[in-house]
């Protein structure tokens, strides 16, 4: 017959073999592995939706704005046709007599007197549009924001000057150019000071704006 201690450590054993065998059943049981979802590259997938581009106005026509009308590509000649845009926003034409031409950039006026013109008048016609006022954008904090002609080669920091400098509330590290083309890069007017390769060049139909300081 067999001892009761070594029977009761052989029962001992086994309840601990047991015990860890239910465990890890249980760990198993209760656990999944999860892994990364893999995109769907199947044809049918449907594509992410692409962010919208951004659209840029351009250097748009406004009123009291001297506007230059050519023709070409006629076997009779037309003058050019020089005006400023009016209180209602149109400039006259020959046969086609009011055009819109406020808020419209030189090239979308190009368009629409060509349409204007063809078929209805001419077969062909050429028609090219000049702005003889071009202008840029200075806004946020300077004492002045509004357009501004350009007269010539600029800079940020003549252009914010021409505005009537930074407000007392200027973040003058941070200020945003923003070109015709959408570029925009930023320009810290305390180092532009100091040096003036920093003070970027300023282009008809460019924008300026100087955020605020956060303190």
């Amino acid at each position: 017959m067999k001892s009761p201690r070594k029977f009761t450590g052989n029962a001992l054993c086994l309840a601990l073999l047991l015990g860890a065998g239910f465990l890890l059943t249980g760990c198993q049981m209760g656990s999944k592995p999860v892994f990364a979802s893999l995109p769907d590259t199947s044809p049918d997938a449907a594509a992410p939706a692409a962010a919208p581009a951004a659209v840029q106005p351009g250097n748009k026509f406004q009123v009291g704005d001297l506007v230059t009308v050519n023709f070409s590509g006629l076997e009779n000649t037309i003058p050019p046709h020089e005006e400023r845009i009016k209180e209602d926003g149109t400039i006259t034409l020959p046969l086609i007599n009011q055009v819109k031409a406020v808020n419209q950039t030189p090239g979308e006026l190009q368009r629409a007197i060509h349409d204007f013109y063809v078929p209805k008048y001419y077969r062909n016609i050429t028609i090219t549009v000049q702005s003889q006022n071009q202008y840029f954008y200075v806004g946020g904090e300077v004492k002045g924001a509004n357009r501004y002609p350009y007269l010539g080669e600029t800079t940020v920091l003549k252009a914010v000057q021409a505005a009537g400098d930074f407000t007392d509330f200027a973040n003058k590290r941070k200020v945003r150019l923003t070109h015709g083309n959408g570029q925009t890069v930023i320009v810290n007017c305390l180092k532009a000071i100091e040096d003036t390769s920093l003070d970027l060049p300023v282009y008809p139909g460019d924008k300026i704006y100087v955020p605020r300081r956060l303190w």
